[in-house]
């Protein structure tokens, strides 16, 4: 069975920097691309980011090129978001993503 935690969300400021991190198991974590997507209130799914079974290909969205850095760690099966320069419209549940299947979400908040 395919297990996904995410975890690492918060409240944090305009401009200010979150981890996430998705812990997998259940899966050959180290065979399949992996997924960030987001779900911001009252709005659909939202690609953010894939990077490839080793780490040496990794995509992002417009949205969040140049400030969002994603990354994995295949000893650990885990999988990352580094979040910089936050912005207001980055508030959003984050979802590590697998084909179909996804976690329970970490809820990221940028207020002041």
């Amino acid at each position: 069975e395919v297990q996904l935690v995410e975890s690492g969300g918060g409240l944090v400021q305009p401009g200010g920097s979150l981890r996430l991190s998705c812990a997998a198991s259940g899966f050959t974590f180290n065979i399949y691309s992996m997924n960030w997507v987001r779900q911001a209130p009252g709005k659909g799914l939202e690609w953010v980011s894939t990077i490839n079974k080793n780490g040496g290909y990794t995509s992002y969205a417009d949205s969040v090129k140049g400030r969002f850095t994603i990354s994995r760690d295949n000893s650990k099966n885990t999988l990352y978001l580094q979040m910089n320069s936050l912005k207001p419209e980055d508030t959003a549940v984050y979802y590590c993503a697998l084909a179909g299947e996804k976690g329970q979400g970490t809820q990221v908040t940028v207020s002041s």
